[in-house]
């Protein structure tokens, strides 16, 4: 049976230009010319103003009330719209800013090195060998089978099967296995091993004093005590070795000088992390100067062609329905390019606005760089502060970085929970953990501080915090208990 029934909802929903501001606002600056290039290369109406006739006297792109962004994402092309609206001065000037950039971001190139990769070295040692054609190829899928840390954890089976499928090679289990040993011997040692195990023995025994003690004790803890030795139960392999602390010690030290990730080692070269910081902030005698990344205002404009398309269009007969339909099109892709701009300025204002506020609230820390100066700051104080939402700052702090005298930061290293002291005074949880890395620093490595001798540390000198906040704040700085911490 059918009914009609009536409800009444309340539906928050964001208009297109909303959305599209949302998603610029969170790509970092790395990623802001990809982005811009994609629009570009999407909409013809847009045109980068640094390749456009600079001839042409250009002016500032007008700004747009940000409030407006939901009306116009309500417009229909079906709606009745003026011609003039769009072929005015204004609309096809300049996009700019006059937010303080720095000019010197915009044409900087990243130096890249040329060389070999990691699996091309391999190629080139397995090139140099005398070996047959089937031998070759076996080779050849192994180097291929390999992860990036260096080890083969494929099966040998499955090797033989992929030789068989996609090489028409047949080939034993025993032949694949003798051309593995052969590519463990390549550089750097520890190659196409299959756990941590092997790829440790392998470097131990390509070692060129591998005759010494220590090595042979190395091998030997290696193959029987590795459990152990990663537990460090130190006491238990002394007992089964029969060395003392000193003897141990030197053991030790060879095996911690292996490389456990040796692919890893070949390519770290060429994986190199470069940040490219969204701000800038300079200290003139005390006073702090903040500037956005000059890559964050690009010189972008609406097409002068596309405005005297419609220049044409008000001359011609608007009856012709495909006529109209052109029209519409055009107006489709002004609109886009316009929406665009605005989204562009809108996030420059954003991040400038949510920095600034950032920049006051922790003011004295910028001025220092010592972490007990960071206030306790969560993202509903820079919120109220720029009135804005929690998840726009949230969005502006999770992706950005700052570039300051004492290195580069992602701003949601700033933000941190209070914690009140004995004396009543609260401060940044950030303060807590320099107390803890202190005091683990400086610590007896053969006695490591269990986490409740650090909270009877921190209580003595005013911090009443439980043990498991301890443990929470230890790890957060990827720092082991204390067993692990322990040192010969």
């Amino acid at each position: 049976m059918l009914k009609q029934t009536l409800q009444h909802k309340l539906l928050q929903k964001l208009s297109p230009q909303q959305i599209q501001f949302i998603k610029l606002l969170q790509v970092p600056t790395a990623s802001l010319d990809a982005r811009i290039k994609e629009e570009l290369e999407e909409n013809p109406a847009l045109e980068d103003g640094s390749l456009a006739n600079m001839n042409d006297q250009l002016e500032d792109y007008p700004d747009k009330d940000p409030d407006d962004y939901e009306k116009n994402g309500e417009d229909s092309f079906d709606e009745e719209f003026s011609l003039e609206e769009y072929i005015q001065e204004d609309d096809y000037k300049d996009y700019g800013s006059n937010f303080n950039n720095d000019d010197d971001d915009d044409h900087k190139e990243i130096p890249i090195a040329i060389q070999d990769s990691f699996f091309e070295k391999l190629q080139n040692q397995l090139d140099l060998l005398a070996l047959t054609d089937k031998q070759y190829l076996i080779g050849n899928q192994i180097i291929g089978s390999l992860d990036d840390d260096g080890y083969l954890r494929r099966p040998l089976l499955s090797l033989i099967d992929d030789l068989a499928f996609s090489q028409n090679v047949i080939t034993e289990e025993e032949e694949v296995e003798e051309m593995l040993g052969i590519i463990q011997e390549f550089e750097p040692a520890g190659i196409g091993a299959r756990d941590l195990q092997e790829c440790l023995l392998i470097q131990l025994r390509k070692k060129k004093d591998q005759d010494t003690i220590e090595v042979k004790r190395a091998i030997q803890v290696v193959e029987n005590y590795l459990d152990e030795f990663t537990k460090k139960h130190y006491d238990k392999i002394e007992k089964q070795l029969g060395v003392n602390s000193e003897e141990l010690k030197n053991v030790i030290n060879e095996i911690l000088k292996l490389n456990p990730k040796p692919g890893d080692s070949a390519s770290a070269a060429g994986k190199q992390l470069h940040i490219i910081p969204d701000f800038h902030i300079s200290n003139n005698d005390g006073v702090l100067h903040l500037t956005l990344n000059g890559r964050n205002a690009p010189e972008l404009r609406v097409s002068r062609t596309y405005m005297e398309m419609f220049d044409h269009y008000e001359k011609t007969e608007k009856t012709d329905k495909k006529m109209k339909e052109a029209v519409q099109f055009v107006k489709s892709k002004l609109d886009s390019a316009k929406w665009f701009i605005d989204a562009i300025k809108q996030r420059q204002q954003t991040l400038l606005k949510t920095m600034n506020a950032i920049m006051k609230f922790q003011y004295e820390y910028f001025l220092t760089g010592d972490d007990r100066m960071l206030k306790p700051m969560i993202l509903k104080d820079i919120a109220e502060e720029i009135d804005m939402d929690i998840s726009t700052v949230s969005r502006v702090a999770n992706s950005k970085y700052v570039q300051t005298e004492f290195g580069t930061f992602l701003l949601k290293s700033f933000f941190s929970e209070a914690i009140q002291t004995d004396s009543g005074e609260e401060v940044s949880n950030k303060e807590v953990k320099k107390i803890l890395e202190e005091c683990i620093a400086n610590e007896d490595k053969r006695k490591p501080l269990a986490d409740e001798k650090l909270t009877e540390i921190l209580k003595e000198k005013g911090y009443t915090i439980a043990r498991r906040t301890v443990a929470k704040y230890r790890e957060s700085m990827n720092i082991p208990v204390a067993r692990l911490r322990k040192e010969l």
